[in-house]
């Protein structure tokens, strides 16, 4: 139940309800990456994608970048190329987190500016 009232009022859960009849009605299902996001085209070109988690669009790999906004690439066509030792994994924004990159560790140095009365 909770999920259902989830679907109906907020978008950063999945989809919303209505989301999800349009992708039922109208939506043919071209594919999924290895985040589990699933992605869908209309049959008038619009395509968008229902996201596994959280809703982050950073998590739209190179693969469908190019088909999400409709650029002719050679990538596009080819899903399931080799991934390099040096290529890391998608990592979440961690802007606000206790997580998010700090250039100076000290608490102290946090400000950029030192007020003139000390």
């Amino acid at each position: 139940m909770l999920t259902f009232v989830k679907q109906i009022f907020t978008w950063w859960n999945h989809q919303t309800l209505g989301t999800r009849f349009h992708t039922i009605l109208f939506g043919k299902f071209k594919g999924r990456d290895n985040f589990g996001n699933k992605y869908y085209q209309s049959k008038s070109g619009k395509r968008w994608v229902i996201y596994n988690g959280e809703v982050d669009s950073s998590k739209i790999p190179n693969e469908w970048y190019s088909w999400i906004h409709y650029t002719q690439n050679k990538i596009e066509k080819v899903h399931d190329q080799k991934k390099f030792q040096w290529q890391k994994e998608h990592k979440p924004n961690l802007t606000g987190t206790s997580k998010a990159y700090h250039p100076n560790k000290n608490k102290n140095d946090y400000k950029k500016y030192k007020t003139w009365k000390d």
